[in-house]
Order: C-alpha cells, then structure tokens, then sequence
C-alpha cells in the first residue's frame, strides 16, 4: 500500500483534488527522504513534479525550505515561463520563492520531456566527484551498471542562470533519465516520483562506490555482461521502484517525520 496516499486523502485542501494532492505529498516525501539519506546541499538542490492536467504546471520547493522540513503545503505550483500561481490553500503565506537555477534546469526538462514526471538534482560529494573525473562513471558495481549505456553529461556553463543553456541540457540529456552534470553533480528523471528518487538513490551510491573503489587496477564486467544486467534493471522498473519507495517511506516513519510531510 502507497503509505503516502493514506495519509494524504483526508488532508487535501479545498480546490485541490486527491490526484494533485496526491503528487505534492509523494514530492515533500522525495524531499524528505533525499535529506534521510545525506543528499543535501542546504537549500542549494531541487526536485520537481508535474501537475496533472493540461497546463504544463510543475511543482518544485519554497526557496530557503531545509529539506528535512519540507511539506506538500510548501511546495510552488509554476509555469514554463517560471510564473508562479498563486494558490488558495497558500494565502497568508509568505511570499514564494523559486530558485533560478532550478526553473531553468527543470522547466527545460518538463517542456521536453512528457514522458517524465519527476526531475531531482542533487550537489553530493560523490556525484559532483565523479562529475569531475574524466571517464565519469564507470561500470565496476552492480550499482553503476544499472545506468550502463543510457547515462548522459553535460559541460559546465556556470551557474544555471542562463535561460540559453536549456536547449543544449536538453539536447545532452537526450533520450536518457540519467544525466551527470560535469563539475557539478547528478540528474535523475523518473516517470514517477518514486522511480526518480530510487534511480537517484542508485546513482548515488555508484558514485560512493567508485571512490571508495581507489586508484587501484580495476576489474571490469564483460560487455555481454553489463548489457545483460542493464537490462534486468529495466524489466519491471516501475514495479521495483513502487516497492522500494514504500519501504523507504517506512524509513520516514520510524524516524518520526511521516506525520508532518503531508501537510
């Protein structure tokens, strides 16, 4: 059972459906499991969802919101062109904020992209890391084999300031989800919240893995291999990251933050 739909259905404002309420807690959880799990940068990251319906909205968090703290109420409805909608349920609420950063980055994915639902960026140490090394990341664990041939890069520009740079994230990125950004960090599209965060999760720890692994020569799968074990990866994705998601989400309840993310 989706822990986070049954906390959320007796929760949801007035002029929010069940379905739109159900992608902001699910959202607030995927932030709040990014900080349970040491993938912050302060408030310097983001995740984005998209908001059913035909307008294009995406979801992405309050500007200066710590993740840990995070709720669905928080959360800023947006358009492609980085306006913000206001929103009943947020009146007398101070004024929301988005990074820019963060609207260029995800408001270029979600206009390319349909297929996509969830983008999360991070700034880890591992991943900004291997981001800097020149191979990126190699195929030496189960982990990073799980994004073998289907990982892509993109050169640093700066700052994500830039409204131009868009196109050539866009074009980078590809038919791929899975993106190292160079000097930077990563980036994990999901067709589902959950399969954005349990990617992300998996990307990570690939990253941890590959550092720890050292200078040393290292062993390298046979191609046949890592072709084979991609694609075990892709069968039934969506299902395993539904499973994993809901494991994760008990996680969150054992350390006491369930109850206030839906909120």
């Amino acid at each position: 059972m989706n822990m986070a739909l049954a906390d959320s259905r007796s929760h949801a404002p007035d002029g929010i459906s069940a379905k739109d309420w159900q992608v902001r807690c699910d959202l607030a959880a995927a932030y709040r499991l990014i900080a349970h799990y040491r993938m912050t940068d302060l408030i310097f990251t983001h995740i984005s969802a998209r908001v059913p319906g035909p307008e294009h909205h995406f979801l992405i968090n309050h500007y200066g919101t710590m993740f840990h703290e995070m709720k669905a109420s928080d959360l800023v409805k947006i358009d492609l062109d980085g306006n913000i909608i206001p929103e009943p349920h947020q009146e007398g609420m101070p004024p929301r904020k988005v990074n820019v950063a963060a609207f260029c980055i995800h408001s270029a994915i979600h206009m390319a992209r349909p297929d996509v639902m969830c983008v999360v960026h991070t700034h880890t140490a591992a991943g900004a890391a291997v981001s800097a090394q020149k191979r990126g990341l190699i195929p030496i664990s189960q982990h990073a084999l799980r994004f073998y041939d289907r990982l892509s890069y993109h050169g640093y520009e700066g700052l994500a300031q830039n409204l131009d740079e868009r196109d050539r994230l866009v074009r980078d990125l590809g038919e791929n989800r899975h993106m190292i950004l160079r000097n930077h960090g990563l980036l994990v599209c999901g067709r589902t919240i959950p399969e954005a965060f349990i990617d992300m999760y998996y990307l990570e720890r690939a990253c941890q893995i590959q550092l720890a692994a050292g200078e040393q020569e290292l062993v390298m799968p046979p191609e046949d291999v890592r072709r084979t074990t991609v694609q075990q990866f892709k069968d039934a994705a969506l299902e395993r990251s539904q499973m994993a998601w809901n494991a994760a989400l008990r996680d969150l309840v054992d350390s006491r933050t369930l109850d206030s993310y839906a909120s």
